[in-house]
C-alpha cells in the first residue's frame, strides 16, 4: 500500500507576507527565498548530538486549549520548530520583544515553550534532550 513518508511542507497564511517572512527570518533564523524555506531532515548528515530528523504530526480536537487557551479559532495549525538551545532563544526572543507564554514542559524526549508571531499564531519550540535523539 502506499502511504505517507514525512511531512514534506509547513505552509501559513497571512496577512503581510514580506512582514511575517522577516519576522521568521529575524527570530526564528529561518531564511525564505522566493520558493521558501527548506530544511534537511537526514540522519545521516546530522552532526553528532544533533539528533534523529523526527517530525510530529498529531490531530486535535477543535477546542483543543494545546494551541493556547486564547488562540484564534481561526488558527488551524500550529508548527513545532525543533531548536538547538530553547533558554538562549528565549531569551533572545524576550529581547527582542517577542510574546512569550510562560508556560513551559519538559518531557523524557525534550523541553517545550510556546511563543507568538506577529500575527497572533501559535508556534511550538522544541529542544530534543540528548537520551531522545538516540
Amino acid at each position: 500500500m502506499a502511504r505517507v513518508t514525512g511531512i514534506g511542507g509547513i505552509f501559513l497564511r497571512a496577512r503581510d507576507v514580506k512582514a511575517l517572512t522577516a519576522w521568521y527570518a529575524k527570530h526564528l533564523g529561518i531564511s525564505v527565498t522566493p520558493y521558501g524555506a527548506s530544511f534537511i531532515w537526514s540522519e545521516c548528515d546530522q552532526p553528532e548530538g544533533a539528533g534523529k530528523g523526527l517530525t510530529a504530526w498529531n490531530i486535535f480536537p477543535a477546542d483543543t486549549k494545546y494551541f493556547g487557551p486564547d488562540a484564534s479559532p481561526v488558527q488551524q495549525t500550529m508548527v513545532n520548530y525543533r531548536v538547538d538551545d530553547i533558554d538562549a532563544l528565549l531569551d533572545q526572543l524576550r529581547a527582542a520583544g517577542v510574546q512569550i507564554d510562560p508556560h513551559r514542559e519538559d518531557a523524557d524526549y525534550g523541553r517545550f515553550s510556546w511563543i507568538y508571531d506577529p500575527e497572533g499564531n501559535r508556534i511550538e519550540l522544541w529542544q530534543p534532550l540528548p537520551e531522545a535523539q538516540k
